[in-house]
């Protein structure tokens, strides 16, 4: 892992923490142009997708009940995988000057195309990026199958409390259900009607796209191949799902909701940057540079690296911590990160980071 450090001077201190800081960075990035709009870039990204589809439902009904349908069940859960990050860019504004046409686009293809809920998604995603790595804020790291936080992890006692100890080796098989945990949340969050503004469309849609692929598929491969088809599709889009999200925060500083931090900082503290090429670009839907997407989230996810050299400068201008490591690094900061917290031994504010920062 790689944390840029201060040039000089002493780190600074929360009573010097200003909105001012993030203004120029801001400034900075604008003079450079990357706040504007690149729908040229999103048609040939939707393009390209929509052959991929294409080429991979032609594969499905002419192979027939065979096991190579695996193979392209498999290619199923990247697609969708990579459709659920056009709509993740669509739902942060990326796309189009018009809210309600980001709104619109991000609602039917996260719906039909990927069968999650837009507006059970925008409230979750809205305050993980108001609030990342906040305790009782986060939606993130609130407790489920797995804890985050040592202050979580004291209240489990009894069974949940014995598994929790083995956490850190859970994570990647959990990762596999992470789709059809997903799929659930947004079925019961259309048949609650939490957060979800349009219901009946988001109702409709999803049901298209939950119940009509599973026909399709059953009815290409026959029962016992496509059975086994909808298992890999659904673990694939799981595990890239989950896979190119943790790394992201996970095992970085967790803040105390009465904790005060300017944005800037907050942004900066609580995420880390994934270092590699153009695999490791597409593959995270350009979440890689999880620092710039979080300062700046309007902007288009393929500026997102030409920001990189600008932010990682100005936070070493101004001493502040900025992380990056590789995928299979930040894996293994997440495990053992996890495997702490299972095992009591971790301090959620004995991050460096957070404790240079913390106010008074």
């Amino acid at each position: 892992m790689r944390t840029t450090t201060p040039r000089s001077g002493p780190p600074g201190t929360a009573e010097r923490q200003h909105a001012s800081d993030f203004t120029e960075l801001r400034r900075r990035v604008q003079a450079a142009g990357l706040l504007g709009r690149r729908p040229g870039w999103y048609v040939v990204r939707a393009a390209l997708l929509v052959g991929a589809f294409a080429g991979a439902v032609t594969a499905l009904l002419l192979l027939g009940p065979t096991w190579w349908q695996l193979l392209v069940a498999g290619l199923f859960g990247v697609l969708f995988t990579q459709t659920a990050f056009l709509a993740h860019d669509s739902a942060h504004r990326q796309v189009f000057s018009s809210n309600a046409r980001n709104a619109a686009l991000s609602r039917w293809i996260g719906n039909l195309g990927v069968g999650l809920s837009y507006g059970w998604w925008m409230h979750k995603h809205s305050r993980h990026h108001a609030n990342p790595n906040t305790m009782g804020k986060d939606g993130d790291i609130e407790p489920g199958a797995l804890v985050f936080t040592p202050i979580d992890a004291a209240s489990r006692t009894g069974l949940p409390g014995r598994l929790m100890r083995l956490q850190g080796w859970f994570f990647f098989p959990l990762l596999l259900l992470a789709g059809v945990d997903l799929h659930r949340n947004a079925v019961l969050a259309v048949i609650k009607g939490e957060h979800v503004e349009h219901r009946l469309l988001e109702g409709a849609l999803i049901a298209a796209r939950l119940l009509g692929f599973p026909v399709l598929v059953f009815l290409a491969a026959g029962p016992i191949v496509g059975a086994a088809f909808m298992g890999v599709q659904l673990a694939v889009f799981g595990f890239t799902m989950g896979a190119s999200f943790a790394p992201n925060h996970k095992g970085m500083a967790i803040i105390d909701a009465r904790e005060r931090l300017d944005h800037l900082r907050r942004q900066v503290l609580t995420s880390r940057n994934i270092r590699g090429g153009l695999l490791v670009r597409v593959g995270m839907g350009g979440l890689n540079f999880q620092i710039e997407h979080h300062l700046f989230p309007s902007m288009p996810s393929v500026n997102l690296r030409r920001a990189r050299p600008i932010v990682r400068q100005y936070c070493a201008e101004l001493g502040v911590p900025y992380t990056e490591t590789t995928l299979l690094q930040s894996w293994r900061i997440v495990v053992r990160y996890l495997q702490r917290v299972g095992l009591r031994h971790a301090d959620p504010f004995d991050c460096p980071p957070a404790a240079r920062f913390r106010a008074a």
